[in-house]
């Protein structure tokens, strides 16, 4: 059947969908959520049919054409497309496979993978995807057919050195940049560190987005090699590269259903790991109050599986179980956290010790891992690597290549508007709790607002007057701020006793 495009000038950002009035609809038999041909000439895509109930919205003999479809064949406003029925796509019957309690094989994996990554399933069918694989489980097997799916359905890195070195936290503790101290140690000390890093979902500055606060952290792939060839690093943000993109589009799905199965979550990591090119990795699983992982035993039963799934990657991986009872460093928020970083990497006064100590053991591991330092030595080769000035280099080289320029942190200014909270009474701060931190930071407006987060003058244990600041918050309105303070006021998150 032939039809005129109607341009809805709506996009959903990723799903392709087109819309036919109720009355077309009726006449062939079409259903809402139905999947569509839809060809202009040589051009074709697969879409999901939506129904409009008035003429207003899409005329009879039309067709509305959401952005994504346009996209896809080049079409524009009253063009003539053809349109026909299409078939569900195989995967659809695996996914039912899954949430029926049955295996997966790896061409089943592969083939449900290719069809989110080809964005041909409907929300509903991924959404069952996700909740298969976490009510159901999946087997270490399944995880490494998923993994090698995820890697191999996007683009890859491959530097043709060895080694190439990588570092990963699970996440929940709110300024943990010891990333952006670790990577630029590693590459003085001359290892291979293609660091991809996420934004924030729930915190209030990923990696990424206090990277960017120094140089850009969305290049191509081919300005990504050159830059391994003449620095030796880089810290971008992997939403910026094609890098296991099925990824990003089932963390959609998890996330509002506040859901994380382990699985998919292994699957998640490792994935992005092989599709760099990594040797050697560093696995951080923080645990506490707040964090993703609530205690030891869950913690090392995660590191078991990290180490089974590196094995079968060919991926060597070491673990390590760290303190995430509160945030770390001073500064929550990009500018912030971007002010601890060039503080810890020029050894300035201002640096906060915990970073600065926490970086510091975790380079160690990593020279000693790759064979960059001898056993026992890796912390003092970390620590002259940084004292030295070799890692400051080497970070102002990354950021450099990057298209940045070191800035110097005290031009980094915070937002202007300001509360701070001060302690009620003599004590010692007992409790500065990951998630009120991160919710009061986000409600300041970051990470939407760079400048905008807290300042933690004390941390737990510290000794502390009554009327002493404890923290500070920085927002761009008043606005934001009092929805900071009062969110800071209700929730308890920070404890003086």
């Amino acid at each position: 059947m032939k039809l005129t495009v109607k341009d809805m000038d709506i996009a959903t950002g990723d799903v392709q969908v087109v819309i036919l009035n109720k009355k077309d609809a009726q006449e062939l038999d079409l259903h809402p959520m139905d999947r569509l041909v839809v060809k202009k000439g040589a051009k074709k895509t697969v879409a999901i049919l939506d129904i409009a109930e008035s003429k207003k919205a899409v005329p009879l003999g039309h067709i509305g054409f959401f952005e994504e479809v346009l996209d896809a064949i080049n079409a524009k406003n009253n063009d003539v497309v053809q349109i026909e029925i299409a078939d569900k796509p195989e995967s659809v019957t695996y996914i039912k496979k899954k949430l029926d309690g049955q295996s997966l094989s790896s061409s089943e994996l592969r083939a449900i993978v290719q069809d989110i990554v080809d964005s041909n399933l409907t929300d509903v069918e991924l959404t069952s995807f996700v909740i298969s694989s976490y009510t159901r489980g999946m087997s270490m097997k399944e995880v490494a057919s998923l993994t090698r799916a995820m890697a191999e359905t996007g683009d890859t890195l491959a530097f043709n050195k060895y080694p190439v070195v990588d570092i990963h936290s699970i996440g929940g503790v709110p300024g943990n940049r010891t990333t952006m101290i670790v990577v630029p140690i590693l590459v003085a000390a001359g290892c291979i560190v293609p660091k991809t890093s996420s934004r924030a979902i729930t915190s209030p500055a990923g990696t990424a987005d206090t990277m960017e606060v120094l140089c850009p952290v969305s290049l191509p792939i081919t300005k990504l090699k050159k830059i391994i060839d003449e620095v030796g690093g880089f810290i971008i943000w992997g939403g910026a590269v094609n890098l296991a993109p099925a990824d990003d589009k089932i963390i959609r799905v998890e996330h509002p259903l506040s859901i994380d199965a382990e699985g998919q979550m292994l699957a998640s990591i490792m994935a992005k790991k092989a599709s760099v090119g990594a040797t050697h990795l560093l696995m951080e699983i923080p645990i506490g109050k707040g964090t993703k992982v609530n205690n030891t035993r869950q913690a090392k039963h995660l590191s078991k599986h990290f180490a089974e799934l590196g094995h079968i990657l060919g991926i060597k991986i070491k673990t390590i179980i760290t303190d995430g009872g509160e945030p770390i460093g001073n500064g929550i928020g990009a500018v912030l956290e971007a002010k601890d970083v060039i503080w810890t990497l020029k050894c300035n006064d201002c640096a906060p010790q915990d970073l600065v100590k926490k970086s510091l053991w975790m380079s160690g591991i990593l020279l000693e891992f790759v064979g960059k330092a001898r056993k026992g030595q890796g912390y003092k080769t970390a620590q002259k690597l940084l004292t030295t000035g070799a890692a400051f280099g080497a970070m102002t080289r990354i950021v450099e290549a990057q298209g940045g320029k070191m800035p110097n942190p005290d031009d980094l200014k915070p937002a202007q508007k300001t509360y701070t909270y001060r302690s009620p009474k003599n004590g010692t701060i007992k409790a500065l709790e990951n998630s009120a931190i991160a919710k009061i930071a986000r409600l300041a407006g970051a990470p939407v607002d760079p400048d905008a987060g807290i300042y933690l003058h004390k941390h737990c244990g510290d000794k502390i007057k009554k009327g002493e600041p404890i923290i500070t918050i920085y927002a761009r309105s008043a606005h934001k701020l009092s929805y900071a303070v009062n969110t800071l006021r209700k929730l308890n998150g920070v404890v003086v006793k």
